[in-house]
């Protein structure tokens, strides 16, 4: 899943949340990650079709 658009609405890539979750201090749990990454994106505002792939994504980012 590392290259592409994982959210098409708010044109948000895999590269994309991998920044933003370098951006944050600190995460301790997927879900909480994802709402600060959806700040910093807007990334699953638009149809919401994505979210499950961003979960994915922050899911394996957190693994490295």
């Amino acid at each position: 899943m590392k290259d592409g658009m994982i959210c098409n609405c708010k044109q948000v890539s895999y590269a994309d949340v991998e920044n933003a979750l370098h951006q944050m201090t600190s995460f301790t749990d997927v879900l909480s990650a994802f709402e600060d990454v959806q700040k910093i994106t807007h990334c699953s505002t638009g149809c919401g079709g994505c979210h499950d792939k961003i979960l994915d994504a922050i899911s394996e980012i957190m693994m490295k």
